[in-house]
């Protein structure tokens, strides 16, 4: 009797299911084509524009990811819709909604209204995840913002991220979650990585960086190498924003001019995924180029000149 008890709680434990039980990647057959997202809709409703066929040909029709937050409604719905609408594809999320974000740079304030409000929020859009397939990017700039925060902020802030990364890990099992880590000359890698550490990076398959911003690849890439290395005891893949890093950095983060589209979405190439996160064409805030554009709205000559370099 004991000797079968034993061998039917091996046999429990053999099939028990892994935390992340299968590569999402694997899962799909391809990055998904938002057919909603900013370009695209801009050049379904502009077809007589004389930037409309550079923008259909170099942005629109490519995998970027979608952003949720405050704006999106009722998280769950809207999570479930996006994702359950992708058919065989791999989408790409953005949670952006932390309370207080966008600390150092200003344009992109706003999210939740009280932690309690964002453990509900965030919560909700890992279990409209459930078990479908998919890549999620939690929170950009949201470990590199400590910069600007006090002692208190900073933890309340890293209990958030945390308790973001519990909720991936226990309801969306097919989802690759990647923590932001800022870009290439925010954050010292040693003090990324322990902030990364601290706010639960270990419960989901690693980080992100060049969100939003215009480093190279190779740059990025060796950051990423570099805060992967000083992680305690442990290695993390990480994950490149390369939709507007094609020339690289000049030094302004605002919609800087002369900036240039990165590598399109795809595995490898120096990380384990370039994504274009950021939407092309999206404003960074009213400031540089489009002082009259608010962050996150679409501005058509912004993704015109991202195309040729302007």
């Amino acid at each position: 009797m004991i000797r079968a008890l034993a061998l039917a709680l091996l046999a429990v434990v053999a099939t028990a299911p892994a935390a992340h039980a299968a590569s999402p990647v694997g899962l799909t057959d391809g990055f998904y084509v938002d057919p909603g997202s900013n370009p695209a809709v801009w050049v379904r409703d502009h077809p007589g524009d004389g930037r409309q066929a550079a923008i259909k040909a170099n942005i629109s029709t490519k995998p970027i990811a979608r952003w949720f937050g405050a704006w999106s409604g009722d998280i769950g719905p809207a999570v479930s819709s996006y994702v359950g609408g992708t058919g065989t594809k791999l989408p790409v999320l953005v949670a952006y909604n932390i309370p207080g974000r966008d600390a150092c740079g200003g344009h992109s304030g706003g999210g939740a209204g009280t932690p309690a409000a964002y453990r509900t929020w965030i919560s909700s859009f890992a279990a409209a995840i459930g078990t479908r397939p998919a890549v999620v990017v939690i929170e950009p700039d949201s470990l590199a913002d400590f910069n600007c925060m006090d002692a208190a902020e900073v933890a309340e802030r890293a209990a958030m991220i945390k308790y973001a990364t519990e909720q991936f890990k226990a309801k969306a099992p097919n989802t690759w979650a990647y923590l932001d880590a800022g870009n290439a000359q925010w954050v010292p890698a040693a003090t990324m990585a322990s902030r990364l550490d601290s706010a639960g990076v270990r419960n989901v398959r690693g980080f992100s960086t060049n969100v939003s911003n215009y480093h190279t690849t190779a740059a990025s890439t060796t950051y990423g190498n570099a805060v992967s290395a000083a992680l305690p005891g442990y290695t993390k893949p990480f994950v490149i924003d390369t939709s507007r890093n094609g020339n690289g950095h000049n030094g302004e983060w605002c919609n800087p001019g002369g900036r240039k589209l990165g590598t399109p979405a795809r595995t490898g190439g120096g990380a384990e995924m370039l994504l274009w996160v950021k939407v092309p064409g999206d404003s960074d805030g009213r400031c540089g180029k489009a002082p009259g554009v608010d962050a996150g709205e679409f501005d058509p000559q912004l993704a015109f000149d991202l195309v040729y370099g302007y």
